[in-house]
């Protein structure tokens, strides 16, 4: 039973997609470590195949996850675009949704800055 290279290129390759990106001279240990895992898989005289393939699901999984969590990352900022914000700006913001101004304060943080 021997590994399909295409199989395992598309997983690397995906692995790869779900990182962060970094040009080729300056990769991160992470990179490093995903490439030289692919590069000299481990003792290919003592590890068996259903091994390798155990190996190569895992990488698969892991890919997945890290495109799930991508995926979520970016739904919770689109559909709750005020989860970063500090608790004035939320509320000074849903005042003015709802067509109100919020009055200002006398020792403001902003009006200090001015």
């Amino acid at each position: 039973m021997s590994l399909p290279t295409t199989t395992a290129k598309s997983t690397y390759r995906a692995l790869l997609r779900e990182l962060p990106r970094r040009s080729l001279s300056s990769p991160t240990p992470l990179h490093n470590r995903v490439r030289d895992a692919y590069r000299n898989p481990a003792n290919t005289s003592t590890s068996n195949e259903e091994e390798k393939l155990r190996r190569l699901q895992e990488a698969e999984q892991f890919a997945q996850y890290a495109k799930a969590q991508r995926t979520y990352a970016m739904l919770v900022d689109r559909y709750n675009p005020g989860s970063l914000m500090d608790e004035e700006e939320r509320v000074r913001l849903t005042a003015r949704r709802v067509g109100l101004d919020l009055p200002e304060l006398v020792g403001d943080k902003k009006n200090e800055k001015e």
